[in-house]
């Protein structure tokens, strides 16, 4: 009998770990070697796709900032705004295999602090955006606000993207 209770007990301890493990061997699988894998992410999406995506942003905020019909007394704070609009490296210093690579040397703890020093600045980032757009948001008119609300925020970019739909 207590043999069967130390493998009811080993069964269970490993459900529970598998279970409350997904994360860890997401985290594990996601830094996983994958020199023998067929080309990822950073085939399919290079440097021409990414050329692509600047001059569509370029494009937009030139198109934002027409749009707005901006006062010379606006245009300092549109340079900090479309300044802090621009991505920053996603990884400074570092490409996607290197960051594998870096992260295939360190262990589980280890790597769960760098992702979250990476989360933190990322997040750093986010709120000097906020910062540049709230101060530009201040300086428009009300007319041009409206204009920015329609053409600038996220909301008329949702539609199809990550599977989000506007609501009719």
């Amino acid at each position: 009998m207590k043999s069967n209770q130390g493998s009811f007990t080993k069964r269970a301890l490993l459900a529970g770990l598998i279970a409350g493990g997904g994360i860890l061997a997401a985290s594990a699988y996601a830094v996983a070697d994958r020199s023998d894998a067929q080309p990822r992410c950073e085939a399919r999406h290079g440097q021409q796709a990414h050329a692509e995506r600047q001059a569509k942003r370029a494009a937009h905020l030139a198109g934002l900032k027409e749009k707005l019909k901006l006062g010379a007394g606006q245009e300092a704070a549109w340079n900090a705004f479309a300044a802090a609009a621009q991505p920053g490296p996603r990884h400074p210093g570092m490409d996607r295999k290197a960051m594998r690579e870096e992260f295939a040397k360190l262990s589980t703890p280890e790597r769960l602090d760098r992702m979250q020093a990476l989360s933190e600045m990322r997040r750093a980032r986010m709120a000097e955006r906020i910062a540049a757009t709230k101060a530009f948001y201040a300086q428009l008119s009300p007319e041009q606000q409206r204009v920015f609300d329609a053409e600038a925020m996220p909301g008329r970019h949702l539609r199809g993207h990550h599977g989000l739909r506007q609501q009719s």
